[in-house]
């Protein structure tokens, strides 16, 4: 795979030893990678992760959530209205209802 990349953790104050090594810049995605092409990546290896894309970027698998979602009031039509809420103080332009 010609255009592979192997994305590097590089903190910034070692990023001229990780480019001097033959790393290069991503900028769309902030990171610094090495080309597929490259056969050894000794020289990398304190700065390896174990994302290898074929393009740009790699696809992270999250798990979903298992926290409830919040609810909002609702009325009987199950829209969501101002009315359902108990400390709502309509605004009409006029004055501040807090003053």
């Amino acid at each position: 795979m010609a255009d592979a990349k192997i994305y590097l953790n590089v903190p910034y104050p070692e990023k001229d030893a990780a480019k001097a090594l033959g790393a290069r810049w991503d900028a769309a995605n902030k990171k610094w990678y090495v080309p597929g092409t490259v056969a050894d990546l000794t020289p990398f290896a304190k700065w390896q992760t174990d994302t290898v894309t074929a393009g740009v970027s790699a696809t992270v698998n999250h798990k979903p959530s298992t926290a409830p979602k919040p609810t909002l009031p609702a009325t009987g039509t199950g829209v969501f209205t101002y009315a359902s809420i108990k400390d709502f103080v309509a605004y009409n332009g006029d004055a501040p209802p807090w003053e």
